[in-house]
């Protein structure tokens, strides 16, 4: 296939980024492979940091060939010679595993200087982070990738255009660039077949927390929550009630069993507050203090910071001061608490502080009597 018709199918495969963002995997390739660039590259975020998410790990230690085809398959598409896989620290098996597939793959001819003998090269280097979970966010991972800082870029440009040394990049999760080879072995048509809505395909959902059953189940989106949840999971591991249910990591919004018919699906969950993310699924029963957790996902945001950006930075602080108020009787300062969400959500350079408030005012909206809310607060929010 000629590097445009491998675009078309990722393109009609509706196959879109498993990273979080969700964004169309077709039309980021496809504006690679028309930038121009004397050198182009394919970048693997496997820096999988959220809490209750392991689809990457199993992946790369379970069946490291598929991501690396699905890497030799972007290079053809795009004209990119070189890869990296950027790896968690906390992964040693993975970081082993995938560098002996590396040496595999290149004396079988899958990578190297001709790809399959397609008279194309692609290579690919396994590159290890430092433990920061900021390096999730693909501007942050290049920068650390070029030996600097983990902080996050100003976008634009956008790493398509200036991204790895200033050059043409792809930036894929491992989960997206691993369905590449199946994309390929069923047909477009086939993989666009699951889902719902403009969420095709299938997802690897993380189930974890106080649950029966944890574990890794994917499925096709469209799956009520309440099911994965009630049905997949069983329910609590306690026995006691379900209370919330954090889907996307630990800036995930906490969804109540009200919202338990929510279609698992990107635009459905947005249209709940929520997000899908890396689809990690961490559940809590009814002795989780939601005030508690609120004041965690400020506090993580805090930790975790690169501090590039004043709503992220001095933001999550505040945060932390303002929830302690709430928590010790306050009630005054749950319309600060607010107006401060508001301002990390539009005001911050990237996804950490921007989806903080996503756990912080879920909690606060779906359990306001934990935090001492009256209708007369609610109403000044």
């Amino acid at each position: 296939m000629s590097a445009a018709d491998i675009i078309e199918e990722v393109t009609a495969s509706g196959l879109r980024g498993r990273g979080g963002a969700g964004f169309p995997t077709g039309i980021k390739w496809k504006t690679v492979s028309e930038a121009t660039g004397p050198q182009k590259y394919i970048v693997c975020n496997a820096d999988e940091g959220d809490s209750g998410t392991f689809a990457d790990r199993m992946i790369m230690e379970g069946d490291p060939f598929c991501l690396i085809e699905g890497m030799a398959i972007a290079g053809l598409a795009t004209g990119s010679t070189r890869g990296f896989v950027y790896i968690r620290s906390e992964y040693p098996d993975a970081i082993k595993v995938m560098a002996r597939a590396t040496v595999i793959a290149r004396a079988e001819g899958v990578l190297g200087a001709d790809v399959m003998g397609s008279g194309k090269a692609f290579d690919l280097e396994i590159r290890v982070g430092a433990g920061a979970y900021v390096c999730g966010e693909e501007t942050s991972l290049l920068n650390s990738l070029e030996g600097k800082r983990g902080v996050v870029r100003a976008k634009p440009p956008l790493p398509a255009l200036e991204g790895f040394m200033g050059r043409p990049t792809v930036v894929n999760n491992v989960l997206s660039l691993a369905t590449i080879p199946v994309i390929f072995e069923k047909g477009a048509a086939h993989y666009a077949s699951f889902g719902l809505g403009r969420s095709k395909g299938t997802m690897p959902v993380q189930i974890a927390g106080n649950v029966a059953r944890g574990g890794l189940f994917e499925t096709a989106f469209g799956m009520p929550l309440g099911e994965l949840v009630n049905e997949i999971a069983g329910g609590t591991a306690t026995g006691r009630p379900v209370k919330a249910v954090q889907v996307g990591g630990p800036l995930g919004a906490y969804m109540p069993p009200s919202k338990f018919d929510t279609p698992f699906a990107y635009e459905e969950f947005d249209g709940q507050g929520g997000l899908i993310g890396h689809a990690g699924v961490v559940v809590f029963d009814d002795s989780a203090d939601m005030v508690q957790m609120a004041r965690f996902a400020m506090e993580f945001c805090a930790v975790e910071s690169c501090g590039k950006c004043t709503p992220c930075r001095i933001g999550a602080v505040r945060g932390v001061e303002t929830i302690d108020r709430i928590a010790a009787g306050d009630t005054t300062a749950i319309p600060l608490l607010t107006d401060l969400c508001e301002t990390m959500k539009d005001g911050s350079l990237c996804a950490l502080g921007g989806f903080t408030p996503y756990p912080v005012m879920s909690a606060l909206q779906n359990f306001p009597d934990e935090f001492g809310a009256t209708p007369a607060t609610q109403a000044a929010e």
